[in-house]
């Protein structure tokens, strides 16, 4: 493993921690991810932009049990013909072929997706990923994706919130803001953890680690 390789797991390993101990020492904390550009691929399309039989190489594991950043990467094109490069494709892979990109990356691409959540793709953007063996032009499937968090059935009880409930949350720091319609995702593996994209993440001066509390839901 190279020096930037063992610092980016060091810095996971211990973002995880930090995020654990922080839960555990109060109920109301909330870890805050932030989720940068990425790629969630079918392996059909997978086949398409690395050939025949190829499977995802997990390069470091995520915080949600099961997920992992792939050594896989791709480019993406908009109709600008502008291309953001070594975009990360992360496992496991999926039903669909669905990208993640900021709002700020829509502008460079030359596209405008919309605000949904993950696996909604229906009328969403195309845009075009370039492989190693090949070239995948989608008719749909990138968007924006909505602010969320992830929680387990505990969690979700211990909040007194249901799946798919919509919740106003103070982001905290020099920064700090209060973001409307973040969506709560619950389900029996999720550890608990708010994601917000770059954009978001940068107007509240925040990153990986920082904290949130959930101030009610949406009125």
């Amino acid at each position: 493993m190279d020096e930037r390789k063992l610092v980016e797991e060091i810095t996971r390993r211990v973002l995880a921690r930090l995020q654990e101990q922080g839960a555990a020492q109060d109920p109301d904390y909330l870890p805050v991810g932030v989720s940068v550009r990425h790629v969630h691929v079918s392996q059909a399309d997978l086949e398409v932009l690395y050939g025949p039989g190829h499977q995802l190489t997990p390069l470091r594991d995520l915080y949600q049990e099961g997920e992992f950043a792939a050594k896989e990467v791709v480019a993406l094109v908009g109709p600008k013909m502008r291309a953001l490069e070594n975009v990360r494709i992360l496992g496991p892979v999926r039903k669909r072929t669905q990208v993640e990109v900021s709002r700020t990356d829509a502008i460079y691409l030359g596209i405008n997706p919309p605000v949904r959540a993950s696996g909604d793709l229906a009328g969403s953007s195309p845009i075009t990923l370039v492989g190693p063996k090949g070239t995948l032009v989608l008719s749909e499937g990138c968007i924006v994706a909505n602010r969320h968090i992830h929680m387990s059935p505990k969690d979700a009880e211990r909040f007194g919130l249901q799946d798919n409930d919509l919740v106003q949350v103070e982001v905290l720091g020099e920064k700090g803001l209060i973001f409307n319609n973040v969506q709560v995702r619950v389900k029996d593996n999720f550890r608990l953890e708010m994601h917000l994209d770059t954009d978001d993440a940068n107007a509240s001066g925040i990153s990986t680690g920082a904290a949130a509390r959930i101030l009610g839901k949406q009125k």
